[in-house]
């Protein structure tokens, strides 16, 4: 494969909701559901998310199992928009992060990344979006086997759309929401009998929630 074997995962309501419209997520699964997500991060060698989620969470993406490998810390971030004094940025010594940029990204906000240790990679645009074959290319060529793809929404369904995807696991909590932020967008489907379908799947329980794996490739 010429490039990483690509898990997505991420909990949701049952009615397919990340969050609530204010952006609030915290926590939509029960503590087993949190672990499952710490496992999949010792277990990939690379996590990424989209600036969003960088600058909504601020999260460190790391492994919070005692003795768990940290994975590289992968940002999709076209404009450069990470913060210099966000956790990926100031705590780079738990584990490298990667920012991928655009080709219009303002270059003032280059340098300061790179001179605090993050590593900077410009890649092409794909209709308006960063080319994520460039870059899983470009995590291959750095020894990257395995991705695991957290987040937001809009990542999420960028990543399905271009049918860069291996695994999904869907973990649901059981409960409504109604209104709120939507796990997966529009995928361009008109028609029910072309909507992916996986090779293989199973469910388990992960204390209240119910974790569903799917296998496409």
């Amino acid at each position: 494969m010429e490039r990483p074997y690509v898990t997505l995962s991420w909990a949701q309501t049952l009615d397919g909701r990340l969050a609530t419209l204010t952006g609030d997520s915290q926590w939509i699964g029960g503590p087993e559901s949190l672990n499952f997500a710490h496992q999949l991060r010792r277990d990939n060698q690379a996590i990424l998310v989209g600036v969003t989620t960088v600058l909504k969470d601020n999260p460190r993406l790391t492994c919070r199992i005692p003795g768990g490998r940290n994975p590289l810390r992968v940002v999709l971030d076209s404009q450069l928009r990470t913060p210099l004094n966000s956790a990926l940025v100031v705590g780079i010594h738990e584990a490298p992060t990667v920012i991928y940029s655009g080709p219009a990204a303002p270059q003032e906000r280059l340098q300061p990344l790179v001179n605090l240790g993050v590593t900077v990679v410009p890649v092409s645009l794909r209709q308006n979006r960063l080319d994520l074959g460039m870059v899983l290319s470009d995590l291959k060529t750095r020894g990257i086997g395995t991705l695991f793809v957290e987040g937001g929404a809009a990542v999420l369904t960028a990543f399905l759309a271009a049918d860069l995807v291996d695994r999904v696991v869907v973990v649901t909590a059981p409960f409504l929401l109604g209104k709120g932020i939507e796990a997966v967008g529009d995928l361009g489907q008109r028609i029910l009998a072309q909507a992916p379908r996986p090779l293989s799947w199973r469910r388990w329980d992960l204390g209240q929630d119910l974790a569903t794996e799917l296998i496409f490739h």
